[in-house]
């Protein structure tokens, strides 16, 4: 059993620590240019005896990464027959391994969409089994996969309760995003675009409980998965995708509004797109954060089918220009609050060179206040000034619990090492 966890006011104490079992699927970018999803991955193993995980869905846009999950899987093996004497409810590794698919391999065009993937195939079967439970999709990386089994099969969306793990993931695959917001807005999701920061930024952070002291003293050397994960970003703890998993194991997973492990949040508003019909030249055009935004101009005169042309901003995030026919149009997003300058490259002369500006800023207090009508079921960071951590709105709806979920982490790293006491 899960140590007995701490009342706190407000709370619903709820959540697979309490009993609940979850259906759950993960899709994640793991092998990429951030390593935390392997940190991650190994928190997973160790709560895969409290949920029912139907799914692991490797999604890189770089190629599969299925391998690195598997190798996860392997340090999960090692430490199985501890884990076991701990909790019977341990799945065995070969049901791990069957259940681990190949996602989308690269970003969708600028429809969003573009051809069914073993793991959005999963995603649907899943969906459609004859379970009353909803079917949690946990999103550590690109939502492509779930985009597409929502194209090829509209009709499992009521089944789907997501959880994505937004800010980076959302700017990189905002076309897919685009899709899913404009053609699925009933869709039931939490859109974690900062708030997922509470995880290693603030909370209490003293002697055993900060980043780096919680991987020597509770990681290292506690079994396979321990020694696995403790080298990973040089011995800090991220594990910025945990919040997902973590709103499961503690809060009440049906309404995102009460607290929990994995935050707290709130109704989303209208009026995050910003579409322009022009190229910005200065930063007194504002742009809303984590939004999607399309700048759009009237195609060139002798502008053709084989020309291209890209916006690159001045952090080398690029938006590539789609000729529409009568417009050219440059989609993507930002995750952070700044000034942005970019210049357009292109083989087009009339293009080539061009420079401009605008800024990107908080949703005001008037347009968050007014949950959308149109998505009812659609849940984002809470921008209260008070749930700041630093500069990261919401977070601390995570860092408060952060001596409860590590001490829980804690425990069950322990299990890795040694096996339960004999009655």
């Amino acid at each position: 059993m899960a140590a007995e966890q701490p009342t706190r006011e407000g709370a619903a104490h709820r959540g697979a620590l309490s009993g609940e079992r979850h259906r759950v699927i993960v899709s994640t970018d793991i092998g990429g240019s951030d390593p935390d999803d392997h940190q991650s991955m190994v928190h997973l193993m160790l709560y895969t005896d409290v949920l029912d995980f139907e799914g692991l869905i490797s999604t890189q846009w770089r190629g599969s990464r299925k391998a690195e999950i598997l190798k996860i899987i392997d340090c999960y093996e090692q430490d199985y027959p501890n884990l076991k004497t701990h909790s019977d409810r341990y799945p065995a590794p070969d049901e791990l391994r069957a259940i681990t698919k190949v996602g989308a391999i690269g970003r969708p065009g600028p429809s969003g969409v573009r051809t069914a993937t073993e793991g959005s195939d999963w995603i649907v079967q899943c969906a459609r089994r004859d379970d009353p439970r909803p079917l949690h999709v946990l999103i550590w990386g690109g939502i492509t996969d779930l985009a597409q089994a929502l194209y090829d099969a509209p009709d499992i969306l009521p089944k789907l309760r997501v959880y994505f793990i937004g800010g980076p993931n959302k700017d990189g695959f905002i076309n897919a995003y685009n899709y899913i917001e404009q053609n699925h807005p009933t869709l039931w999701i939490i859109e974690s675009n900062v708030t997922y920061r509470g995880w290693f930024n603030g909370g209490n952070q003293d002697g055993e409980w900060g980043n780096r002291e919680f991987i020597t003293r509770h990681v290292a050397g506690h079994g396979a998965l321990g020694e696995f994960l403790a080298p990973i970003l040089g011995g800090r703890m991220k594990m910025g995708d945990t919040p997902s998993l973590a709103w499961l194991l503690y809060g009440n997973p049906a309404d995102p509004s009460q607290p929990g492990w994995g935050g707290k949040f709130v109704r989303i508003w209208d009026g995050r797109k910003t579409i322009l019909d022009h190229l910005p030249t200065s930063e007194n055009q504002q742009v809303e954060v984590f939004g999607v935004n399309e700048f759009t101009i009237p195609v060139p005169e002798g502008y053709s089918a084989t020309n291209t042309a890209t916006l690159v901003m001045h952090n080398g995030k690029k938006a590539i220009g789609v000729n529409e026919g009568d417009v050219l149009r440059f989609r993507f997003g930002v995750r952070d609050v700044k000034v942005f300058t970019y210049k357009i490259k292109s083989d087009f002369p009339g293009l080539d060179g061009k420079t401009g500006a605008f800024s990107s800023v908080p949703p005001p207090i008037e347009r968050r206040s007014k949950p959308s009508t149109v998505r009812p079921n659609w849940w984002g960071d809470d921008f209260d000034p008070a749930l700041y951590e630093g500069k990261h709105a919401g977070a601390k709806t995570i860092s408060q619990w952060r001596v409860d979920f590590l001490r829980d982490f804690a425990m069950r790293m322990d299990w890795c090492k040694s096996p339960a006491p004999t009655k």
